[in-house]
């Protein structure tokens, strides 16, 4: 029995909803997977923050028809085709799916669209090369790591050169006790 009228409506409004908290679209040929194999492909991409659509390319066509942002999808919808639509971690998802795709061999990658582009094979590649999220994360945090105790070693540095300044000025002038206590409280 097909679809209804109404059950087709609610697909592609699903399908508008996804596309517009994605920030980008990867087309699949996926005809010969299992359930169980579009499964473990779906708990694989879940913690990138990707979700893996299988819709007809008519209803997916439907979907962006006035979407400037994914427009150039429409050459890629062709054959059986999943739609795996990326919310927040692209290089993740892509490396989660070229692992699937390395295990299964029955996936081919059509393409992809970003921000209105159109990208083929080895720009999404060059994109799952990138670190991950978490990485550059960690990166940052690291560098911002390092410049903090770099300025507290020198906010630390400042009171020590001039204590030990006015120590070689009073030794210099062989200076007596006050001096040494001058020196004493510049260190503190």
């Amino acid at each position: 029995m097909g679809r209804t009228l109404e059950d087709k409506r609610e697909i592609v409004a699903d399908l508008k909803e996804t596309l517009s908290e994605s920030t980008l679209a990867l087309v699949i040929e996926y005809q010969g997977l299992t359930v169980s194999e579009i499964s473990d492909l779906r708990r694989r991409l879940r913690p990138s923050g990707t979700v893996c659509k299988v819709a007809k390319n008519t209803l997916m066509g439907i979907a962006i028809q006035n979407d400037e942002k994914w427009q150039s999808m429409s050459e890629l919808l062709k054959g059986s085709s999943a739609f795996l639509l990326v919310k927040e971690d692209f290089s993740s998802a892509i490396k989660a799916y070229q692992e699937f795709q390395k295990v299964t061999k029955k996936t081919e990658l059509r393409g992809g669209v970003m921000e209105g582009r159109l990208l083929k094979e080895p720009d999404i590649k060059a994109l799952g090369d990138l670190p991950s999220k978490e990485q550059l994360m960690a990166q940052i945090a690291g560098a911002l790591n390092a410049l903090a105790t770099k300025i507290a070693v020198g906010i630390n540095e400042v009171p020590s050169s001039l204590a030990r300044a006015l120590q070689a000025k009073a030794e210099k002038d062989g200076g007596g006790a006050a001096t040494e206590t001058a020196a004493e409280t510049a260190a503190e």
